[in-house]
């Protein structure tokens, strides 16, 4: 395979200056605010609408949806593009009913909403439990994928990748939240254009292979020759999948049926969306108009993305079925999935590649400067200045916030080559997020919507969560994770209710936050996009059922 040329490199150099010059004129430009920890964590009131819908979706796609997404692409099809149309729905729910009870009540981290609540106890207890997700999960596997890509497309080696990404992203989220938000609509202008010239290029080998030519004769024959990939609801046995590992599996242990329309995937997705700093983080400066607006836009861009990062992965499998690229797609005598895309960016024309190659460079560091901007918030705010410095001034929460980043990014790249040892990365991610996905949800919903809810139950839906899910998962261990997640969700409510009921003391020193119906009104203009944006995935889901 061919690496990259003097003009690919030449086109990243431009992307990478573009982007730090524009980083650094920012930084500048907004010096004087910088001691600011609100302006620091938040950007506070300077995040246009679309700077926040660009910047989740910079943040959200990264090496986990390019490499990984698309692998899953490879092996098991379109199914995999659930995670991202119902990311779309999930989105819009934020925008009506979690945003106002966030920004009426003035709450900036995720932890600091269980505080006011519940208790600081389960406030901290949860602060770790993301952080610990966030370093060793996250941002791991972020920095491993992209490593793995990086090095397979430039032909540097993986821990130099791994070095070059943890720097160039340390430079960019040292400038803050505003420095993030604003480069994060470059980014996402390379990727997705980057994106979309390999998806061309991958649909043209397609239509090559056949005799033909052109994207659109390849998705022809895409829908043709691969049809078993292009369902959306998966049946037991209906398809098994490479596991990465020599093995087989079958699909629908990771994609349940119809647990991705009316199952826990929205407990994955109102996870990930709606309690999960990370995410939040970019509309929480706003005011709820603007911060409404930057969901709506992430949730057009969110029905986009399988373009981009899934129907290369189907290309690929059909294209390797083919007989084409089969050394290439086998590591150690096993066919890894997520070797899928980074050899479709081995075959992009010079100049092409190096933008391709610049759009999963901008899609890896800007998730990585989410991700180390949203550690540095919550190991700041919730545990810093609560248990080691309660009068640290905002300079001082400032600086700690950056060493935090720093540090995070270390341990992050020292883990990342443990990674080598699984097979489809992005279900790892879904796997160790969902053993605490369940818990959070189930605290948030009853916490919001539940008076009731005490501070002792919540405390019981923290310290259960993890256990309650090795238990079904050792107990069950043929029961597909959406499912143990449903189950957990479920245990973990009727627990929390019950609490609740017996908890005497508890229910007179509840703790309440502000919460009206009026809050949920939308404006005509984002009832007529939401409505669009239904009708797009209702109909996505019909065709490809």
């Amino acid at each position: 395979m061919g690496q990259l040329q003097s003009l690919d490199y030449a086109v990243f150099l431009i992307y990478f200056v573009i982007v730090a010059g524009y980083g650094y004129w920012i930084y500048q430009r907004k010096k004087a605010a910088e001691a600011s920890a609100a302006d620091f964590f938040l950007a506070e009131g300077a995040l246009t609408w679309w700077a926040i819908g660009a910047s989740l979706i910079a943040s959200n796609i990264s090496a986990e949806q390019f490499i990984g997404m698309s692998g899953s692409g490879f092996a098991m099809g379109l199914a995999i593009a659930s995670y991202e149309w119902m990311a779309a729905l999930t989105l819009l729910v934020v925008a009506v009913f979690f945003l106002p009870i966030y920004l009426k009540n003035k709450i900036y981290t995720m932890p600091q909403f269980l505080a006011q609540r519940f208790s600081p106890l389960v406030a901290t207890i949860m602060a770790v439990f993301w952080l610990l997700v966030y370093i060793f999960v996250n941002l791991t596997s972020i920095l491993y994928l992209g490593a793995l890509a990086v090095s397979t497309i430039s032909g540097f080696g993986f821990t130099t990748c791994v070095i070059g990404l943890a720097i160039f992203a340390i430079f960019i989220t040292l400038g803050g939240m505003k420095v993030i938000g604003y480069t994060d609509v470059i980014q996402v202008l390379v990727l997705i254009m980057g994106g979309l010239a390999t998806t061309y290029l991958a649909l043209d080998l397609v239509a090559q292979h056949f005799g033909s030519g052109g994207a659109m004769n390849g998705l022809a024959f895409l829908r043709e020759k691969a049809g078993s990939h292009f369902h959306m609801i998966l049946e037991k046995g209906q398809m098994m999948m490479p596991d990465g590992q020599g093995g087989q599996e079958d699909a629908y242990d990771k994609l349940p049926g119809l647990a991705v329309l009316i199952g826990a995937m929205w407990i994955a997705n109102l996870n990930y969306w709606g309690f999960n700093q990370y995410i939040t983080q970019r509309a929480l400066g706003a005011d709820l108009k603007t911060a409404r607006s930057g969901l709506l836009f992430a949730a057009f861009l969110k029905v986009l993305m399988p373009v981009i990062v899934v129907l290369p992965g189907i290309a690929a499998y059909l294209l390797y079925r083919e007989g084409v690229f089969q050394q290439e797609m086998v590591v150690a005598g096993n066919v890894r999935p997520d070797k899928a895309y980074p050899v479709l960016l081995n075959l992009l024309p010079i100049g092409l590649k190096g933008l391709s190659f610049a759009a999963l460079t901008a899609a890896i560091v800007a998730s990585l400067a989410g991700k180390a901007n949203s550690i540095s918030t919550i190991f700041t705010l919730d545990l810093y200045k609560k248990f080691f410095n309660k009068d640290a001034d905002e300079a001082t929460q400032v600086r700690i916030g950056r060493i935090a980043i720093v540090v995070a990014m270390i341990i992050g790249a020292v883990v990342a080559p443990a990674l080598a040892n699984f097979g489809q990365a992005f279900q790892f991610i879904q796997d160790f997020t969902g053993l605490i996905s369940p818990g959070v949800v189930a605290i948030f919903i009853l916490g919001f919507f539940w008076k009731k809810a005490t501070g002792n139950a919540a405390l019981v839906g923290a310290l259960a969560t993890i256990p309650t899910g090795l238990l079904l998962q050792n107990m069950y261990p043929g029961l597909p994770f959406l499912h143990r997640m449903g189950w957990v969700f479920l245990v973990l409510v009727g627990l929390m209710v019950a609490t609740s009921l017996l908890d005497k003391k508890g229910r007179e020193n509840v703790r309440t936050i502000e919460v009206d119906a009026s809050m949920f009104r939308t404006s005509p203009s984002f009832a007529i996009g939401a409505l669009l944006v239904v009708g797009i995935l209702t109909a996505l889901y019909v065709a490809f059922w």
